[in-house]
């Protein structure tokens, strides 16, 4: 990418200094010439001037008067006479000439060698050449710095996604001072935290089962145990049979609430979650990315608010709705809460174009997006509200405004964690 971006950079440049220079350099050259031509016209008019002053006071200027005045030019005098009154250098080569004359009819040639606008002008294109020079050294220079200055940041976040994917979860922090990068690396601490959370409740459910599972296969290996010594007694084998059916049902309940603790991302039990506690840490963390994008967050509604629902579970749909608002919506985007006789209802709305008409009946099908997203996101929150016992509905399409309903929390206790063990 640094070799790319150096290489562009110093093309663009060489390109744009000939479109400028070429110009510039011709354009110089003319002007040296003319200037040359207007200096020589200036000094013929002068020196007729000062022929005519002569003449008005009834003398002729001679060779020495103009010598030293016009020493590195070539001054030629013609009177009516015939009389003849040259000065300078001779007036061999090509030469810029100017003449003029006086009242009288005198006339006077001043010339200059162009050899020596021949060298201003190389000395103009010259300094134009070496400008350009610098121009493009100063430029690939400026571009080796912003390549080195992006390049390094991308290698960085490169090395964290590659150790993302081989498990390491821990988030980095780090920021680079560029808007897009800063976006990236937030992005990745935020899936870093995820994973993390997710490898944590991976492990959970690992040793969970394990717990779970170790003492029912216990005793119905007992069980069969019992059966394999008591072979020649019908009355034992038929008992421990029994049992043994039993422990298998029991292990059955067992793997049955693990598989719905596993797909529900929680333990069996489902406690009382502050949802000011998540909905104020969902703020906190999107407030950077909605400022980044000049939007404004706001928090409005009641305050004290428990529901019975997964905190991990709530936390990732609420920021399923913060990014939906931030990504395709517009304006300010607020986050209102209240009280229902029957329900705790988080709503999530911006000021933007809202949902368009055709997707309304879809917007939560997998797959199913407004723009160049994966169409997961809003699948997954409904699934994660529902798996809680909640509900996420779209409450109203322009300006789209989402809801999540969730159950509250009652006086009865909550419900214990299930173990398995021995019937």
């Amino acid at each position: 990418m640094r070799r790319r971006l150096i290489v562009s950079t110093l093309v663009l440049s060489i390109i744009a200094v000939t479109l400028l220079g070429v110009p510039l350099a011709i354009v110089a050259s003319w002007l040296v010439l003319d200037e040359t031509h207007r200096r020589v016209q200036r000094d013929a008019d002068a020196v007729a001037a000062a022929v005519q002053i002569r003449n008005d006071q009834g003398e002729r200027i001679d060779e020495a008067d103009l010598t030293r005045v016009y020493e590195n030019q070539h001054v030629t005098v013609r009177y009516p006479s015939g009389e003849v009154v040259r000065a300078g250098g001779g007036a061999d080569g090509a030469q810029v000439r100017a003449q003029a004359r006086t009242s009288d009819g005198a006339l006077v040639i001043v010339s200059t060698p162009r050899s020596e606008v021949d060298r201003q002008q190389v000395s103009v294109v010259l300094l134009v050449v070496v400008i350009g020079v610098l121009a493009v050294a100063v430029t690939v220079g400026l571009a080796f710095l912003e390549a080195r200055r992006l390049s390094l940041p991308l290698r960085d976040l490169a090395d964290r996604a590659d150790r993302l994917g081989s498990g390491d979860s821990l988030p980095a922090r780090r920021r680079y001072g560029i808007a897009e990068l800063d976006r990236v690396a937030e992005v990745l601490d935020n899936s870093a935290t995820r994973v993390r959370t997710f490898l944590d409740a991976e492990r959970a459910f690992a040793t969970d089962a394990s717990h779970q599972l170790r003492t029912p296969l216990t005793a119905l290996s007992m069980r069969l145990e019992e059966i394999a010594s008591s072979a020649r007694s019908p009355e034992v084998v038929e008992e421990e049979v029994q049992a043994a059916l039993a422990q298998v049902q029991r292990l059955a309940e067992v793997v049955e609430q693990l598989l719905a603790a596993a797909r529900s991302g929680r333990d069996a039990e489902l406690g009382p979650t502050d949802v000011d506690e998540v909905v104020d840490q969902q703020l906190a963390e999107w407030d950077t990315a909605f400022r980044r994008a000049s939007r404004t967050l706001v928090r409005e509604g009641d305050s004290g608010l428990r529901a019975r629902a997964s905190k991990a579970n709530l936390s990732q749909v609420v920021a399923t709705l913060l990014d939906n608002a931030l990504v395709h919506g517009d304006g300010v985007t607020t986050v209102r809460m209240s009280a229902t006789g029957q329900s705790i209802v988080v709503e999530v709305a911006d000021e933007g174009a809202g949902v368009p008409a055709e997707l309304v009946q879809r917007i939560f099908d997998r797959h199913v997006s407004g723009g160049d997203g994966t169409g997961l996101g809003l699948a997954l929150a409904r699934s994660l509200a529902e798996a809680d016992g909640g509900r996420l509905t779209l409450a109203r399409e322009r300006p789209a405004r989402f809801a999540v309903f969730l159950r509250p929390v009652r006086d009865e206790a909550p419900p214990h964690r299930v173990v398995g063990g021995p019937a």
